[in-house]
């Protein structure tokens, strides 16, 4: 009988710290009526950042950082969204862990933005971000189940020079 106690009240507390499968999760949120809650903080840091032509996405795999290249930077109903591809491994870091940081260099200024990705299974918004860069339409579709997109949540920016103190957008 105290076997079966012990087992009982080891198999709860396994259930409660790992959730029952009926917790909200950050990707159950309600995507559509969320908003950053920094809309002109938001587009600054996304002109920054597409006046850099590219920016650096760092994950995490393991213990190993991982970072490469992107171009996808759109503001679409208020978030601010990057784009990638569920075969990569890229999506598979984010799926494990979606805190990333985000660089890009201007020349004269660079900006780091930590934020938690959220990733937005809606066709409407991947059409939205295809359109907005129509040259991933030979690798993409907003109707694939490989094309993912994600917006920025919980996002903070620092822009740093040499010259000039450093800004801080929260948004």
């Amino acid at each position: 009988m105290k076997k079966i106690f012990v087992t009982v009240m080891a198999a709860a507390m396994l259930l409660a710290a790992c959730g029952t499968g009926n917790d909200k999760k950050s990707t159950d949120m309600d995507i559509s009526s969320y908003a950053s809650p920094n809309q002109e903080g938001m587009q600054k840091v996304c002109s920054f950042v597409k006046g850099c032509g590219n920016y650096f996405l760092a994950t995490e795999e393991g213990d190993q950082p991982r970072v490469r290249p992107f171009g996808t930077f759109e503001i679409i109903e208020g978030k601010l969204y990057i784009q990638t591809g569920h075969v990569k491994n890229v999506a598979k870091q984010i799926a494990v862990n979606p805190k990333v940081e985000i660089c890009a260099f201007n020349g004269s200024e660079w900006i780091r933005i930590a934020a938690t990705l959220v990733e937005d299974p809606r066709v409407e918004t991947k059409a939205a971000m295809l359109d907005a860069n129509p040259s991933l339409k030979r690798m993409y579709s907003a109707e694939d189940e490989n094309t993912a997109v994600y917006f920025l949540k919980d996002a903070t920016a620092t822009i740093n020079s040499f010259t000039a103190p450093s800004q801080t957008i929260e948004f």
